[in-house]
């Protein structure tokens, strides 16, 4: 699904920062409410009802999580960063570092979430069948089956809410996943990636019209149903601005595309070894060349951290001719998920956009197969990229 921001961490699942934005809280408490409602519609007492409704609220959005982790694993799989995934009011994003590279890993990647939705769906369906029955399972998927046991009515509920999240997803509107397979197949047959973005992102914008209409079409005509005609309204307004969002996205994407991380980088980095003391590193590097901080080289030249100028302004005097840059340095974390501070020499371009370490520090660190620092990309120079491309 679509979605974005800034986000509340709530924990890391195989090393990828899972968030949630303010946003999700509010649509949490909102299907408790609607989901106690339904739930003493279906006779169980209010107590039980709301446990229900909290458990059953807390396994969807598990569920919705579970859908972005499918397509996180895949996309890692392809050598994609994912710089995590956030669940926000309309569903979860997982979000790459980068653009696929083709057709194929673009249809993999979307698909891959989809399938999760719907080996979710069949497992909630295949325990209620073992639970009460075939029938009784199929009654309480329609919400056909007052009364019942409390495990029936959740495996009921999960099941049907997996599979409206699959047939939504499966629109073909991008950034939707079915928006994303359209695009893989459009990408597949015509070979140009901008020119399948826009029959997308044209596709999207279309059903978040039909999305808009039909639910100003559900307020006017069913008063009772003004949070479902609402909803599907808002929903529509949502994917119609993300569709936007995306095919302008791509064009500036397009812009350096076949451009590498060694065609816009200073190629003559300023590093200091990890075993320089601080005094020297505080006289030599940070009082010269007046720079925030710096990439830390161990002996052989590879990247071993970064150092700051308030970590080293930290330490007492009378250690500084003793304590090692080392000893205050932050460590790099490349097996991360977010890729830690550096990029290697022939990555796209492209793949520095996504990463968060760039907008937080203003620069990254380039480096060759063997880890050896090799250059600095910095902010400055990604946004000249994108206006002026610099040639290969």
């Amino acid at each position: 699904m679509f979605g974005g921001g800034n986000s509340i961490q709530l924990a890391r699942v195989f090393g990828i920062r899972i968030g949630v934005e303010p946003s999700w809280f509010l649509v949490l408490f909102l299907i408790i409410y609607l989901l106690n409602g339904y739930y003493v519609d279906l006779a169980f007492a209010d107590g039980t009802a709301f446990v229900l409704a909290v458990v059953s609220a807390l396994a969807f959005f598990l569920s919705v999580l579970l859908h972005e982790l499918g397509h996180a694993v895949v996309a890692l799989r392809n050598k994609i960063g994912i710089t995590g995934i956030d669940l926000w009011m309309f569903g979860g994003v997982a979000k790459m570092s980068r653009d696929t590279d083709s057709a194929g890993v673009e249809f993999r990647v979307a698909a891959a979430g989809p399938l999760v939705t719907l080996l979710i769906a069949a497992v909630c369906f295949g325990a209620a069948a073992l639970h009460s029955g075939g029938q009784a399972a199929y009654d309480a998927t329609v919400f056909a089956a007052p009364g019942g046991t409390e495990t029936l009515a959740v495996l009921g509920y999960l099941t049907s809410i997996n599979v409206l999240l699959l047939l939504f997803n499966l629109i073909p509107g991008f950034p939707l996943d079915g928006g994303r397979i359209a695009r893989a197949i459009a990408w597949k047959v015509t070979g140009d990636r901008s020119r399948a973005t826009r029959f997308a992102a044209r596709l999207g914008q279309g059903f978040a019209f039909l999305m808009i209409a039909g639910g100003v079409l559900i307020v006017l005509s069913d008063p009772e149903r003004l949070i479902t005609g609402i909803w599907l309204a808002f929903v529509g307004l949502f994917l119609g601005q993300a569709a936007r969002q995306a095919q302008v996205q791509t064009e500036v994407t397009s812009r350096i595309e076949g451009l590498r991380v060694a065609d816009v980088m200073d190629d003559d980095p300023v590093g200091i070894p990890a075993s320089l003391t601080v005094d020297r590193a505080l006289d030599e590097f940070f009082l010269r060349y007046r720079y925030p901080w710096f990439p830390v080289v161990d002996e052989s030249g590879r990247l071993a951290g970064l150092v700051t100028y308030e970590s080293v302004d930290a330490v007492l005097e009378p250690e500084r001719a003793t304590r090692t840059v080392e000893s205050v340095m932050a460590p790099d974390s490349p097996e991360s998920a977010e890729g830690g501070l550096r990029v290697g020499l022939d990555e796209p371009l492209e793949a520095l956009l996504g990463r968060d370490v760039l907008q937080r520090l203003g620069a990254i660190v380039a480096v060759d197969p063997e880890g050896r620092l090799r250059g600095v990309v910095t902010v400055d120079q990604v946004r000249r990229a994108l206006t002026t491309p610099v040639a290969p």
